[in-house]
């Protein structure tokens, strides 16, 4: 990536919508991470109200569904928009009691929209809450890069879209409030290295974003790639994956504290038992004849070249870089070489993400495969 920032439409994102005074039970009995805080926002800090800002803040929250036992089906970035009671208004007088019921919305894998809507549905039973697709009027976004690394950079955005301070900023307000809802940037709840993602309306940039800015999602999956990051149930198999092997714990999806919910007890299961011997990880593909995409998908078999001993499978494939499920003994403590089975003249390198924990590795030895230079870039 060059040294600014950049911004894509997430075209392999939709929306869904919650409406009704039972979301919040409906989906505390379905998804892994805890959902209460968006019943209610936080205040904001008096010094930074400006007409038409919400004055309630509630940061997404990422979270997956499983099925019965314990395998990821689908991953979901929950958000609360602001209710347009909890803005000010031009006088700059706060709100009222909110007397409206609350709404959520989701950003989901769009290739199993369909299906999660009918699985959520099913599970609704007689509870008020209406469910539905909002594809046609709201539309994802992610904005990473060096932007990324910058702790002021999410106060930048916001100052810039709506106006911060004592004046009101009309084509700012325009822009926050020209719908109904006022959305804008948020941290990604994952990792702060991802960046900053968003729902918009659909058919418009974000504010802020110029079109020197505005970049192919194939590079955010490519920065993702390179963190050790999977997203949607392609890159993390439905009905398969072990959410701890994808590291979804780390990245904020799963709490250990709600209650009950589908497929909670291998997750809690396998995390008290302390020790998760496969993980996600980077890697990246080298060949001297080249021609990687023909000899490297997901699904590969990741062997050492010597003893032809399985250390496990990649997942996603992007160029020379993508994702594997490894065994982490091999992954960065045999001496063997990695290889892509049935095709050993492609070797495998392996990354240790920047951001996992010390514990995930406590012996630092790490092998020939792995890159440690690139690895804390990771």
């Amino acid at each position: 990536m060059s040294s600014s920032w950049m911004a894509c439409l997430l075209k392999s994102r939709s929306v869904i919508r919650f409406r009704g005074p039972e979301t919040i039970k409906l989906l505390q009995g379905l998804v892994t991470n805890d959902l209460r805080s968006l019943e209610n926002a936080e205040p904001v800090p008096k010094h930074d109200f400006t007409p038409n800002m919400p004055v309630g803040s509630t940061p997404p929250i990422y979270a997956a569904m499983l099925n019965p036992k314990g395998r990821f089906l689908y991953d979901l970035f929950f958000y609360r928009p602001p209710q347009p009671n909890e803005k000010l208004d031009r006088t700059g007088s706060g709100p009222g009691p909110d007397p409206s019921e609350i709404e959520i919305y989701a950003d989901v894998d769009k290739d199993v929209v369909d299906e999660l809507l009918s699985t959520l549905k099913r599970y609704r039973l007689r509870l008020k809450v209406d469910i539905e697709d909002a594809a046609g009027d709201l539309s994802c976004w992610q904005c990473f890069g060096e932007l990324s690394k910058n702790s002021a950079s999410l106060q930048n955005l916001k100052s810039g879209s709506v106006g911060w301070g004592g004046s009101v900023d009309d084509i700012a307000v325009s822009s926050s409030g020209g719908n109904s809802l006022g959305w804008d940037w948020n941290r990604d709840p994952r990792l702060a290295c991802l960046g900053f993602r968003g729902i918009f309306p659909s058919n418009e940039t974000p504010t802020l974003v110029e079109a020197d800015q505005e970049t192919d999602e194939r590079n955010f999956l490519l920065w993702r790639v390179e963190k050790g990051v999977a997203e949607g149930s392609t890159e993390i198999p439905k009905g398969e994956a072990v959410p701890l092997e994808y590291n979804l714990a780390a990245l904020n999806a799963i709490s250990f504290k709600k209650g009950c919910y589908i497929g909670q007890e291998l997750v809690a299961r396998t995390h008290h038992r302390g020790e998760i011997r496969k993980r996600l990880l980077p890697l990246q593909f080298d060949n001297q004849k080249g021609n990687i995409d023909e000899q490297v998908t997901p699904g590969s078999e990741v062997v050492t070249a010597e003893s032809q001993k399985n250390a496990g499978i990649v997942t996603t494939v992007i160029g020379s870089r993508g994702l594997g499920v490894l065994r982490l003994d091999e992954a960065f403590r045999t001496s063997e070489t990695l290889v892509i089975k049935g095709h050993e003249d492609v070797q495998v390198k392996t990354f240790k993400p920047k951001w996992w924990p010390s514990e995930w590795l406590p012996d630092q030895t790490l092998h020939p495969n792995a890159a440690p230079k690139l690895a804390t870039e990771a």
